[in-house]
C-alpha cells in the first residue's frame, strides 16, 4: 500500500496505523483510510489508468489493498445513455451505472474484493459479514475463490434467491431470528470474541468502505474523465453515498478531472427512511427506526453513517427521497420497460426517488444525472411476481393467438 499513510478518525482526526481496526479509541468516532495524494497525483494519469484491468483494480493507487489474485472482475460495469427512461422522466441527459452486472450481481463486489484484499494481507483466514443479502453472496463468492473459510449471517426473511446465492458456495449461511440491525449487533459481538475472523463490515470497515468509491471513479472515466453534475444514491448505512461524494473529490485532488461541483441526492424507502426523514426535518442527527419495506437491502434502520450522508447531501446542494413500497414496484417496471434493465428493489427505490425529484425540479432537465442501480432483480424476484405474468394463455392455435391478442404491428 505505497500511498496509505494509516488510518484517521472522522470525528477528531487521531492518527492510527494502517490495521484492522474501526472505530476511535478516544472519542468512539470512525476511522478512515488516509492517502498521500501529492504522491498519488505524481504516479497516477489517465494513460495508466486505461492500461489497468477492466476492474476495480485499474484504481489501485486510489484504493487500501492490492489485488494479490482476488480478483472476480467486480468494477467497471456498463455506463448505459438512458433516452428512454429520460424521455419519460423529462431529463436530457440521463445515465444509468448498471452494478446489475458484478460477478454476485452486486455493487457489493467493490466492496469486499477490497476489504478481503487487505484481510488476506493482514493474515485473516475467516470472512465473515452481516447482510442483507447481497454482501452475503459477496463475501461467499470471494471467500471460495481466495481459499478463506467464510461464516456470514443474515435476518430469516430475505428473498429466497439472496439466501441460495449464499449458500452455493459452502461453508457456513446463518439465519437469525430478527432485524439486520439484530444481525449486525451480533456481529459485532462476535467479532470481539472472533479476533480471528474478518468481518468485512465491522473491523474490516474501514478499508471496505472504499470500495464503493469505485462507482464514482468509473463514472468519470466513462464520461470521458468529467464528472457529471448530479448523481442519485440508494441509502442504507449511508457509507455508499458518502464515498461515492469522496471518490468525486479525490479524483480533482489528484488531477484526473477538472474541479466540478457534483450534487448528491439520496433514495430511500418510507418503510425505512431514518436519514431521509432527518433531512427533511432539518435534524443533524439520525434516529432509529423499525424497517417494514420490500427493499431488504436498503432495510438498515440504524444507519452507521447516516450522519455523513446527511452532510454530503446538505454540502453538495442535492436532496433525499423516499418511495412506498408500489413505487418501488412501479420503478423497477419503469427501468426494465424503458431500458431492458432488470433492477431489484434497491434499484427500484433509486429509480422511483429520481422519477420523484425529477417531478419536483430538484433533479433539472438540463443536468446530466447518473442514477446508480446496485443489484439484479433476479435476486428479489417475489417483488415483482405479484404484478407480472403472462398477457394471456391460449391454445396451440392461430385462431386461439388471434382471439386473445390484438396486434397491430
Amino acid at each position: 500500500m505505497p500511498f496509505v499513510e494509516g488510518l484517521r478518525c472522522r470525528e477528531c482526526a487521531r492518527p492510527y496505523p494502517a490495521e484492522a481496526l474501526h472505530v476511535c479509541e478516544f472519542c468512539f468516532g470512525p476511522l478512515e483510510v488516509a492517502y498521500d495524494y501529492d504522491a498519488i497525483k505524481a504516479s497516477i494519469t489517465r494513460k495508466k489508468v486505461a492500461a489497468g484491468p477492466l476492474s476495480i483494480w485499474r484504481y489501485a493507487d486510489l484504493l487500501p489493498a492490492s489485488p494479490d489474485g482476488l480478483d472476480l472482475g467486480a468494477g467497471f460495469t456498463p455506463l448505459v445513455r438512458a433516452e428512454r427512461l429520460g424521455a419519460e422522466l423529462g431529463l436530457r441527459d440521463l445515465w444509468i451505472k448498471n452494478d446489475t452486472l458484478n460477478p454476485t450481481g452486486s455493487f457489493k463486489d467493490r466492496v469486499v474484493t477490497v476489504a478481503l484484499a487487505r484481510a488476506r494481507e493482514l493474515g485473516f483466514k475467516v470472512a465473515a459479514c452481516a447482510s442483507t443479502g447481497n454482501l452475503a453472496n459477496s463475501v461467499a463468492a470471494h471467500a471460495a475463490r481466495a481459499g478463506m473459510r467464510h461464516v456470514v449471517f443474515i435476518p430469516s426473511d430475505l428473498e429466497s434467491g439472496k439466501v441460495a446465492a449464499s449458500a452455493i458456495y459452502g461453508e457456513h449461511l446463518v439465519s437469525v431470528r430478527g432485524s439486520y440491525d439484530d444481525v449486525n449487533r451480533l456481529c459485532a459481538e462476535l467479532a470481539s470474541d472472533h479476533p480471528t475472523w474478518a468481518f468485512v463490515n465491522v473491523n474490516l470497515r474501514t478499508y471496505y468502505a472504499e470500495g464503493s468509491k469505485t462507482l464514482a471513479y468509473e463514472t468519470a472515466e466513462q464520461l470521458g474523465w468529467e464528472a457529471p453534475d448530479h448523481v442519485v444514491v440508494p441509502i442504507a448505512s449511508g457509507s455508499q453515498l458518502t464515498k461515492v461524494a469522496k471518490g468525486f473529490a479525490e479524483l480533482v485532488q489528484v488531477g484526473l478531472v477538472e474541479p466540478s461541483e457534483v450534487r448528491i441526492s439520496g433514495a430511500q424507502a418510507t418503510g425505512c427512511s431514518p436519514v431521509e426523514t432527518a433531512f427533511r426535518e432539518g435534524h443533524d442527527f439520525v434516529r432509529p427506526v423499525r424497517p417494514s419495506t420490500i427493499a431488504k437491502s436498503l432495510a438498515i434502520g440504524n444507519p452507521a453513517d447516516g450522519p455523513y450522508a446527511l452532510d454530503a447531501v446538505r454540502q453538495s446542494g442535492g436532496s433525499i427521497g423516499a418511495v412506498t413500497d408500489d413505487e418501488i414496484v412501479e420503478g423497477i417496471k419503469l427501468l426494465a420497460r424503458t431500458e431492458g434493465i432488470f433492477a431489484e428493489t434497491a434499484g427500484g427505490v433509486t429509480i422511483a426517488t429520481l422519477a420523484k425529484l425529477a417531478s419536483g425540479g430538484v433533479v433539472r432537465p438540463h443536468e446530466r444525472v447518473v442514477a446508480f442501480v446496485t443489484g439484479t432483480g433476479l435476486k428479489t424476484i417475489e417483488a415483482v411476481t405479484p404484478v407480472v405474468g403472462p398477457t394471456a394463455e391460449i391454445d396451440p392455435t392461430l385462431e386461439s393467438f388471434a382471439a386473445a391478442i390484438d396486434v397491430d404491428y
